[in-house]
């Protein structure tokens, strides 16, 4: 009897620890639980950061998107322009025009990997969708220099015009465009033989260039003539074009340079130049529906990966001007360094979708 006794007694007792072990293992995983999602409530989504580059001193300034400060600064080469990320953002490239070469670094720790041989005064580029080759327009010789990206070789020179600037592929990888500042034409390349197939004459000193999303319409912003021509792709010809007015700013100062689609497709926004604005355009109706007041001589402009905040590069206010999207307005001006130019975004994890400017 007493060993029954003993026995079910230990069983009881150890049922009963166990019990309470279990339910203490349960409070402590649901308290856990509870810290956690209590924490990520209310802690901020991981911070983009947005590199732009400094002509003048020709370093690179990081902003954190959230906090909307210089978080640290890059040494890079001479006269830095055109900036972009690979598609995983672990590098990013720079285009150092005095320096003749498009420099790639180490996006995580900033080393300088390797340069490519970019030709003369590279000043913009762009990548294929397919990641394989990388275009660039060099101002200085007149030409559009592609590299393969792999090899890192040269695979072809292409003549264009006088002062080559913009750079575009087309979303099915079969056209690339080179604008010319001085000859004024958009130059259509075919992507597989690498030959000029069209030229296509816009208004004076053209700058900027991009196709929309479905690759239909490509647009090209003039400096000089002040308008965005809106090519059609498949007849290669001029089908509309954009023109800004702004009261108490004269015709000379509204100089359209770089700009950037919503995802969405339905809004664009393009920086003006010395007028120190960013026009806000309809793109279904190709008409302006606002103008946001920004630093001085506004060059180029970057979207977070979710669109919801715009970076403007000034470049002789030497600052970033930060827009809310949603609300079309300026929420704050960051100082970079002397003649800001080019900016990208090095998107953070979880994404909420991929930013234009990321390349392969």
């Amino acid at each position: 009897m007493v060993s029954w006794l003993t026995a079910f007694s230990t069983s009881t007792a150890s049922t009963i620890t166990a019990r309470r072990t279990a339910a203490e293992w349960w409070l402590r995983h649901r308290a856990v639980t509870t810290l956690i999602l209590g924490l990520s409530s209310v802690l901020p989504a991981s911070a983009h950061e947005m590199y732009v580059t400094s002509e003048k001193d020709n370093t690179i300034s990081v902003i954190d998107t959230t906090n909307l400060e210089v978080v640290r600064i890059i040494k890079v080469g001479k006269r830095p322009r055109g900036i972009a990320f690979s598609k995983d953002y672990a590098k990013f490239y720079v285009c150092a025009s005095d320096s003749d070469t498009v420099q790639v670094f180490d996006a995580a720790s900033a080393n300088h990997l390797y340069d490519l041989p970019s030709g003369e005064d590279p000043e913009q580029f762009a990548l294929a969708p397919d990641g394989r080759h990388l275009y660039i327009a060099n101002e200085d010789n007149a030409v559009t220099t592609v590299i393969d990206i792999h090899s890192r070789q040269v695979v072809a020179q292409i003549d264009v015009g006088i002062e080559p600037e913009g750079i575009a592929v087309s979303p099915d990888n079969k056209l690339a465009v080179t604008t010319s500042e001085t000859t004024n034409m958009a130059h259509f390349i075919d992507a597989a033989t690498h030959r000029t197939v069209a030229n296509v004459l816009v208004d004076q000193r053209p700058r900027h260039a991009e196709f929309t999303a479905d690759g239909k319409k490509l647009w090209v912003s003039s400096e000089i003539g002040g308008t965005i021509s809106i090519i059609d792709v498949a007849t290669q010809a001029v089908g509309a074009k954009i023109s800004f007015e702004i009261p108490g700013v004269g015709r000379e100062k509204i100089q359209p340079v770089g700009f950037v689609f919503l995802r969405d497709g339905q809004t664009a926004f393009v920086a003006l130049g010395p007028a120190n604005r960013v026009a806000v355009v309809d793109v279904k109706t190709a008409t302006v529906t606002k103008y946001i007041l920004v630093g001085q001589r506004v060059w180029h402009l970057a979207l977070t990966p979710e669109q919801d905040k715009l970076f403007t590069t000034n470049g002789v206010s030497n600052d970033v001007t930060v827009i809310d999207v949603a609300q079309q307005k300026p929420i704050k001006s960051i100082k970079v360094g002397r003649y800001p130019w080019g900016v990208a975004v090095r998107a953070m994890p979880p994404l909420a979708g991929a930013p234009k400017n990321a390349v392969e």
